[in-house]
């Protein structure tokens, strides 16, 4: 199988002897497909990185949206291939590979089936080779813009108008900041153009549109528009209470927030919080973090929490020192003066199993530290709980090397056995799951850690489910098309539904609640040093928190780009929902009693607006369209 320089650069070629038509080494992006005669698509993929330790998924949808093949690949399935038919029309379909991909997957499919690439932004979307050549086109009028980021591979851009040959080069530059990215404006016409991009250099490479559709093609015949036709949403509502929602959380800061920023989390209305407690700091200070965890308790009402024991600059690895039992014990101190209100969850250290060498390593200071907090009953009294391992991801391994011998879900079953009594709720953090299709394994996790820490009587799991850090992106390798837009928005919403959906977790937290250098990947924005103000993910956890309801009722739903979540809370139900992707959806509910009691429908669009909404009721079933990316919010009261 050749790579993809050969396969790009030989589209023209394959057309002329209708052999297959090629496409490799993808690692995150979409290829929209339209046959004209029955044809199939077939994927095959071979290990990037980690393979070995990271479950994936890749997803075949068709032109109204509905999910035609959900190809599960099993960590231990490094190398594997996966072949779907096509049938003929005009809806087309849409392959979903979703980044960020431990493997490098290569599609094949006819000679005559238009296919175009859409690759993600500022994140690299494929390996190549040095000379591959691919083709876009920009409408009459458009102001379109070539833009690419150095991921250490391809270096340089090169866009050759077809019809006159002109020219533009754009080097690719090293950034200090990941989300910095080089790009140059296209020349605006009032007849279409079509464009040759070379990619100069070999390797990881990140290129993208703006201003014009992001779709790129092999040979000119291919660069047709994309359909997509409306699709249906078919929900069932049951009376069945499965569980609790989790309270919604964000990671806030042990220092003590200025009053201009209080509205900002007033407007975010968390009810559960994530803290560091930093050991070194604490030996100096001992009573820092009191003033500031009791104002979040008292002031903004947080009764949920978890600390992580770590000290300054991310020191994850603590030892089984003086210093580290000192700065637990302080911690118990000040959570003991905190008057025995809510849940407060320790968790020593953070991400174990991406910074401790080895699990002996780290079993040793939690096992110490463990018996520290049992020592002293006043800790249980005052809510102190233990929670474990706040691991770098729970199904898939942590980024680093060895990754298979360090899954969190690993980690945990190990102590689970080892100390089972020194442990109250299992902890973790989901990072790059950055497609909006791919956000569906969030429910797959939270039943994996129901099925390990075991059910109660009452279908509740026997300890605590904590995901109590999560965001697009760890670390800053982040992207402003997803951290400072409406889509952040999208996939905060889905990942709440999905991750509430079976009534399991107990606490879901955001990481951060403020951009602070270099992690941009707040729910507020600083202004300046005085000023705060939300971010469109901000804005939708204030349109969620607004509807958020204390039960999880059981929901039937057939849609794979619509999520819905159904809440209970005494007479009142709530439908919290987010369509995900851009075509308008027909919704229609079933199991409500029609006419709904003092029903209400909103929105919340790309405008960052929530507003009223029509629906109707017809033969018993609620309807309403739902227009691309949008929150949705259907509320009633059931007496």
């Amino acid at each position: 199988m050749k790579r993809l320089a050969l396969l790009f650069g030989l589209g023209m070629t394959l057309n002329a002897f209708a052999a297959p038509m090629q496409w490799g080494d993808i690692r995150d992006g979409s290829l929209y497909l339209q046959a004209d005669r029955p044809d199939t698509v077939t994927v095959r993929w071979v290990p990037a990185w980690q393979a070995e330790a990271n479950e994936e998924h890749i997803y075949l949808l068709d032109g109204h949206g509905r999910l035609q093949g959900d190809r599960f690949i099993k960590a231990s399935e490094v190398r594997g291939s996966q072949s779907w038919p096509l049938a003929p029309g005009a809806d087309g379909y849409r392959l979903e590979i979703p980044g960020y991909s431990f493997r490098s997957y290569r599609v094949e499919h006819d000679a005559t089936t238009v296919a175009l690439f859409s690759p993600a932004k500022v994140h690299f979307s494929v390996e190549t080779r040095n000379g591959t050549e691919l083709l876009f086109q920009v409408a009459p009028g458009e102001h379109a813009v070539l833009n690419g980021k150095y991921h250490g591979g391809v270096n340089a851009l090169q866009a050759q108008r077809v019809d006159d040959g002109q020219q533009l080069s754009l080097a690719l530059k090293p950034h200090r900041a990941y989300w910095q990215f080089d790009q140059v404006a296209l020349p605006v016409s009032d007849r279409p153009q079509v464009w040759r991009l070379r990619l100069q250099g070999s390797g990881k490479a990140a290129f993208w549109l703006d201003g014009t559709a992001n779709l790129f093609a092999q040979n000119p015949q291919q660069l047709q528009p994309v359909r997509e036709e409306s699709g249906e949403v078919r929900l069932t509502l049951h009376g069945k209470v499965l569980g609790r929602t989790p309270d919604l959380g964000i990671a806030l800061p042990n220092l003590m927030p200025p009053a201009s920023s209080h509205a900002a989390l007033d407007a975010l209305k968390p009810g559960a919080a994530s803290y560091y407690s930093y050991v070194d700091v604490s030996a100096k200070n001992a009573r820092f973090e009191d003033p500031v965890r009791q104002l979040y308790q008292t002031r903004f009402g947080i009764r949920q929490d978890i600390t992580l024991l770590a000290g300054t600059g991310r020191q994850a690895n603590l030892r089984a020192d003086v210093q580290s039992s000192n700065g637990l014990e302080t911690w118990l101190a000040g959570t003991r003066a905190l008057g025995g209100q809510g849940t407060h969850y320790i968790g020593f250290a953070d991400e174990p199993n991406l910074n401790y060498s080895s699990y002996e390593d780290y079993r040793a200071i939690f096992v110490s530290m463990a018996r520290q907090v049992r020592s002293d009953p006043a800790n249980a009294r005052a809510g102190v709980r233990i929670a474990m391992p706040a691991s770098s991801r729970l199904v898939n391994g942590p980024f680093a090397n060895n990754a298979a011998d360090k899954r969190g879900i690993d980690w945990a079953r190990r102590l689970l056995s080892e100390a089972p009594d020194q442990i109250d709720a299992l902890a973790w953090h989901e990072w790059m799951v950055r497609d909006l299709l791919a956000t569906r394994v969030y429910r797959d996790s939270v039943r994996r850690a129901a099925q390990l820490v075991g059910l109660d009587a009452k279908g509740q799991p026997r300890k605590a489910l904590l995901l109590d850090q999560t965001n697009l992106s760890s670390g800053s390798s982040l992207s402003p098309y997803d951290q400072e837009t409406h889509y952040a928005a999208l996939w905060w919403a889905s990942v709440v539904i999905n991750a509430s959906q079976d009534g399991l977790l107990s606490m879901l937290n955001w990481f951060q609640a403020a951009d602070e250098p270099p992690y941009a990947k707040g729910m507020v924005r600083v202004l300046d040093g005085n000023r705060f103000e939300l971010k469109p993910v901000g804005l939708a956890q204030q349109f969620i928190a607004r509807h958020w309801l204390p039960h999880v009722l059981q929901l039937d739903n057939d849609a794979f780009e619509v999520d819905v979540l159904a809440m209970a809370g005494d007479e009142q139900r709530t439908l919290l929902g987010v369509n995900k992707g851009t075509r308008l959806q027909r919704v229609a509910l079933s199991g409500a009693k029609c006419p709904l009691n003092q029903g209400a429908l909103h929105f919340f669009g790309a405008d960052n607006r929530a507003r009223d909404a029509p629906f109707a009721c017809e033969n018993g079933r609620v309807r309403f369209e739902l227009p691309g990316q949008t929150l949705f919010a259907l509320t009633w009261n059931a007496s």
